[in-house]
């Protein structure tokens, strides 16, 4: 089975490879698109690297609503041709490319109106459905249904009995985000790709109009690396129009970030077997199965501040609340939410002046000659934006290369997954652990679930779960650094784990254990420990103390108070 370890010799030795030969396509920017670029990439047979200036997936694709979904709401926007895009992806990534990491999940939609909505709403749903089939991979999730008030009130006793004349139940699917984006990265390294995180980008290479390569900084050890490509991707996101000042093009469109809030709840708060999806006045509200907790979200905002680490003010906490509120029999309160966290959206500007109206279509460009610019899009279709991507670089190479085969590629830890999960009451028995802790980690790494029982066979105190975050066993965060490209206390914590949203003290009672857990591997001294420790309890600080701000201005500022671990 093939395999890739990202640990810190790993990365070192990838940062020096990189600056050895020139490359077929350099890949800047690690969250899912420039992932998926890398892997499609390096799957053709081209030489390929990636860099990333922070942690992968540190920005968008880990603060996303965790969803894989077609988008039912762009049915109604007559977006046909996104929606069967996204459906057919869908049905990819649960059947063929992460059944270990996708998973369906239901949806119930109140109906408020009797008669008209239950027609207008089923015949949407019901299109759904049939876009879904139609695509080819559509049939593992079961189809809708139409249900009574009483039947949806069994189903989801925590909706007040006046917030619904009756409801509609879907499924879409869900995963992990940043967990995702990892294994995109150790897939595309175990085909061969060099991958380097906390390694941005200073400037472009020059050779008259063309651009041949970056220059790129290690910001962990200080070093500098001329990296030369016959063709470079920008795939930064919502810092798109930043990458493309570095070489005086401000390219040929414009990405404006859009902020989403999410709120993370306790299971016990919201007395259901089903998501629900909420139309509110300005767009649709999910409260969406997580696990022992439920996501509630998003906002939909312009956000023009800090992009490396948005806020979430007190408004839009408030915001959400009462959305969610206005359909509960027993209200939220501040109280009950452990965590939340802010996203940006990299939306391509239109005319429209709302961020919520703004094309969720993906644009590629070639604005100079080796540059290839991907931006717009959505999590879900980043597979069809990374050959798109790839396609136009092959333009600029001047050879024969191979069609995209990322439709048959499943990233690591998928194949053998229905397997091993069959199995799992046999290797919860051979490893000593119960079942409950297997499925959590088939879930998680699918079939390199193995190497992390190879680990507790090497030292059982990993076996047992961390103090202050019983969901996750001590050997995962020694893995995270080991095997995860994992350099720092938050990235375990907020992106390897999700410590940091999923427990009320935000990962604080966790972090030392963490810390000391992660020493040995990245070659941490007592004084690195207690900076990661102190660093990870300032961010939450300041995180904290920016969600009692009014407005996104003071937010911003409060969550600046605390400074990057290594500042970029």
């Amino acid at each position: 089975m093939r395999t890739a370890t990202m640990g810190p010799a790993q990365r070192a030795e990838a940062l020096a490879a990189m600056a050895e030969r020139e490359l077929d396509v350099l890949v800047v920017g690690g969250g899912v698109v420039g992932a998926g670029t890398a892997l499609d990439a390096v799957t053709r047979g081209l030489s390929t690297a990636i860099v990333e200036a922070r942690d992968w997936a540190s920005g968008t694709s880990s603060r996303s609503s965790k969803l894989i979904h077609g988008g039912l709401r762009y049915l109604e926007m007559l977006d046909f041709a996104l929606v069967r895009e996204a459906l057919k992806e869908r049905g990819l990534l649960l059947e063929r490319i992460a059944p270990h990491l996708v998973k369906p999940v239901p949806f119930l939609y109140p109906l408020r109106h009797k008669g008209w909505e239950r027609v207008y709403a089923g015949a949407g749903v019901a299109l759904y459905d049939a876009m879904s089939v139609s695509s080819g991979h559509g049939r593992g999730l079961p189809v809708h249904r139409h249900l009574t008030r009483g039947h949806a009130l069994r189903v989801a006793p925590c909706l007040r009995k006046d917030a619904l004349v009756g409801a509609l139940q879907y499924y879409d699917a869900q995963m992990d985000d940043a967990r995702y984006v990892a294994s995109l990265v150790r897939t595309a390294a175990a085909y061969g790709a060099l991958a380097a995180s906390r390694a941005p980008v200073l400037g472009f290479l020059r050779e008259g109009e063309r651009v041949v390569g970056a220059r790129v900084t290690d910001v962990e050890t200080g070093g500098e690396y001329e990296i030369r490509a016959k063709q470079v991707v920008n795939a930064t996101g919502v810092w798109t129009d930043d990458t493309q000042g570095m070489i005086g093009e401000r390219g040929r469109f414009h990405v404006r970030a859009s902020k989403g809030i999410h709120l993370v709840v306790p299971k016990d708060r919201i007395h259901s077997a089903t998501g629900l999806i909420l139309r509110t006045e300005k767009s649709v509200l999910f409260v969406i199965p997580w696990g022992r907790h439920w996501i509630v979200g998003t906002t939909d905002t312009e956000w023009d501040l800090d992009k490396a680490h948005p806020a979430a003010s007190s408004a839009d906490i408030d915001y959400l609340l009462a959305q969610v509120n206005s359909v509960l029999a027993v209200p939220l309160t501040r109280d009950d939410v452990e965590g939340v966290y802010a996203g940006l959206r990299p939306l391509l500007a239109g005319e429209s002046e709302a961020t919520s109206k703004l094309s969720r279509e993906h644009t590629v460009a070639h604005p100079v000659p080796g540059l290839v610019v991907v931006a717009g899009g959505k999590y879900t279709t980043y597979r069809v934006m990374a050959k798109d991507a790839v396609d136009e670089a092959v333009h600029g190479l001047d050879r024969r290369v191979a069609e995209c085969v990322t439709e048959d590629v499943p990233l690591l830890g998928a194949e053998g997954y229905r397997a091993l999960w069959n199995a799992r009451a046999r290797i919860a028995e051979r490893a000593g652990l119960h079942v409950a802790r297997v499925e959590h980690l088939l879930n998680r790494y699918g079939s390199m679930t193995e190497e992390l029982l190879e680990l507790v066979t090497a030292d059982p105190g990993l076996g047992r779960p961390l103090a202050g975050a019983d969901d996750y066993l001590r050997a995962e965060v020694v893995y995270a650094a080991s095997h995860e490209g994992a350099r720092h206390l938050d990235d375990v914590l907020t992106r390897r784990t999700r410590i940091s949203i999923e427990t009320f003290d935000r990962g604080t009672r966790s972090a030392r254990e963490c810390a000391e857990l992660m020493a040995p591997v990245l070659g941490w001294d007592k004084g690195q420990i207690e900076k990661e420790v102190e660093h990870h309890e300032k961010r939450v600080e300041a995180e904290r103390e920016s969600q009692l701000q009014p407005d996104d201005l003071t937010a911003d500022a409060a969550r600046l108070g605390a400074p990057d671990i290594v500042p970029i």
